[in-house]
């Protein structure tokens, strides 16, 4: 059987960590929402149980099960950090992980009200992710080089969602971005996925960053495009200051993949309206809220 046809429930996760983890077993269990690519079930108050759901997800676990904890202690917020692993076996034909948990909302379902904290907490992360990468980090096939490569997605996305009158500034705003110079420097460690549901939120602050899965080594533009998506509005000035490294041509390349991201929420939400597999109601109004916000910042 594949993993979609496999029903992965609490009795199945409980008797996995019976036979390969016995001293998890006892601890509380619940689900919670998961990703595209894995169901999470929380363990206990300080683990999760991630299990895989789609072809790519056990490679996207494998990379963090081997760069996360490599990259998580000169991280300055929290992130998952593996800490068992789950062979494949009759019950399960993949492997899945155990994770460290971090605590708080995922910004999609609450908001940052500590705009100040939430920028500089986001640019001090990614200053410190964004190193040169070693030659054996990863690389990604659909993320992480200039956006003229990423054109043809561009286009898709941009006839699939309904803009209106700001149709015409959102193009400009990503053929600006194809028109800026390449990144110059080494490939970059990068998160590589940072959108409302992967940052996490305590009492209105920033204070975590979750599910590293596309982490790639490459442009730092695709990171830093969460200047806009992530951040409430105003806050992008703030965010580049105290980042400090990024360039015009960056900062143009990182503008126009935050309209690039803004319009995946939107088709996103979209197809939560609809019902459809897949969609996630409240991304919708963030991915619009995302490109108001790129559309009102000056360059810098």
């Amino acid at each position: 059987m594949t993993d979609s046809e496999i029903d992965v429930t609490a009795d199945l996760v409980r008797e996995l960590l019976q036979e390969q983890h016995p001293d998890l077993a006892g601890l509380s269990m619940y689900e919670v929402a998961g990703g595209w690519d894995n169901q999470q079930w929380r363990l206990g108050d300080e683990l999760a149980v991630r299990m895989p759901r789609t072809e790519r997800a056990s490679e996207l676990q494998r990379k963090e099960r081997r760069w996360l904890p490599v990259l998580a202690p000169r991280l300055p917020l929290p992130v998952p950090v593996p800490v068992r692993i789950g062979e494949p076996s009759a019950r399960f034909p993949k492997p899945w992980t155990v994770m460290t948990w971090v605590p708080g909302e995922p910004l999609d379902s609450t908001s940052v009200s500590r705009g100040d904290q939430a920028a500089d907490a986001l640019a001090g992360f990614l200053r410190a992710l964004h190193v040169k990468a070693p030659a054996d980090a990863p690389i990604s096939s659909d993320r992480g080089a200039h956006p003229g490569m990423y054109t043809d997605g561009f286009d898709y996305f941009f006839h699939a969602v309904a803009l209106g009158g700001i149709a015409d500034d959102v193009r400009a705003v990503w053929d600006d971005a194809v028109a800026a110079p390449e990144w110059e420097g080494p490939p970059v460690w990068a998160h590589g996925d940072l959108h409302p549901a992967n940052v996490i939120v305590s009492d209105g602050a920033l204070s975590g960053v979750i599910d590293f899965g596309d982490m790639f080594a490459g442009d730092p533009a695709w990171d830093l495009a969460a200047a806009w998506v992530i951040l409430p509005s105003g806050a992008a000035s703030r965010f580049f200051e105290v980042y400090a490294h990024a360039g015009e041509a960056t900062v143009r390349r990182a503008r126009g993949l935050a309209a690039l991201k803004g319009l995946i929420l939107m088709l996103i939400g979209r197809n939560g309206d609809r019902g459809l597999p897949g969609g996630k109601p409240s991304w919708g109004p963030a991915g619009r809220a995302a490109l108001d916000r790129v559309l009102s910042g000056a360059l810098l």
